[in-house]
């Protein structure tokens, strides 16, 4: 009942509410439209007293409109974080492409600085499988028989003898390394001179064997090839001597193993056979007949 009696105030107060305020906007509406000069001096007078006054109720706005614009913006900073971070991204692979190459420029660089017999020329490849197992220590090389390359050649990098050639195909050739065991080179231990056979055994390290006399020989020489048997040409550089743990006389070799990205043939040309020993050996002087008047006057 005296809900009832409720709605029944709250409707004509609610229409009364609605009309003052028509009738205040409308009245307002006139006043700002009106051109008079009381009109302008009441407007600037209200203006002067009230609008000041409402600087609290534009506080809120005020805010909120900061907080937009604050969001904005970083919206804005969250882009350009996420650009930044792509170019970052990019100019990492640049920098990893760019620092690739110069070490292979490097290399290549320390190739063209190793010092050779001028008689020797050289055809450069690049590694493409390294298949190093425990039991066979080899690589493959992107030239081949179309590019000239003979079974047997010596391999190098920018530093240090490699291998060799043991296989040729058409466009491809594999490298047996120093390290391998079927790898056999004769070599020379300086200063000293002591000659040796490099035995590889699939540790870092090859032994030398067969030296003539293992007491001139100390850590730290200087080992290179000998060119005995026509091999390897002589004077490559393999590496330095060192004691290892069994005692046994093995090589640094001076190749970077772990980074044989560049390898250099050299066109070696095998020693010349001696077939026809005539020219070397001087045919022996013929013997005079026997004397045989002597018997002859004896009887």
């Amino acid at each position: 009942m005296a809900r009832d009696r409720d709605e029944d105030y709250a409707g004509p107060l609610r229409r009364i509410v609605i009309a003052i305020l028509a009738l205040s906007l409308a009245a307002t509406f006139l006043v700002w439209r009106i051109d008079s000069p009381r009109v302008e001096r009441f407007r600037l007078a209200f203006i002067d007293r009230f609008v000041p006054t409402f600087d609290w109720a534009m506080v809120p706005v005020t805010k909120v409109l900061g907080m937009v614009e604050n969001f904005q913006s970083y919206a804005r900073i969250y882009e350009q974080n996420q650009e930044l971070r792509r170019e970052l991204q990019q100019m990492k692979a640049w920098k990893e492409a760019a620092v690739q190459l110069e070490q292979q420029n490097a290399k290549l660089l320390a190739q063209n600085q190793v010092r050779l017999d001028p008689k020797l020329t050289s055809v450069s490849g690049v590694v493409l499988v390294d298949s190093g197992s425990p039991f066979r220590q080899s690589v493959l090389l992107n030239v081949g028989s179309r590019d000239g390359i003979v079974d047997g050649w010596a391999t190098m990098d920018g530093l240090g003898l490699v291998g060799r050639i043991s296989g040729v195909g058409r466009s491809t050739s594999r490298v047996i390394l120093l390290t391998d065991t079927s790898s056999r080179i004769p070599v020379i231990v300086q200063p000293s001179g002591q000659r040796a056979i490099l035995t590889g055994d699939n540790t870092p390290f090859p032994v030398i064997s067969f030296l003539e006399n293992a007491d001139q020989v100390r850590p730290g020489d200087r080992v290179i090839s000998s060119g005995d048997g026509g091999v390897f040409p002589a004077g490559l550089l393999v590496g330095q001597v060192l004691q290892g743990h069994d005692r046994r006389l093995r090589v640094r070799l001076a190749a970077d193993y772990e980074r044989l990205d560049f390898l250099r043939v050299l066109r070696s040309h095998p020693a010349e056979q001696i077939r026809d020993a005539g020219p070397l050996i001087a045919p022996e002087a013929p013997r005079p007949p026997p004397d045989t008047t002597a018997g002859d006057t004896n009887g």
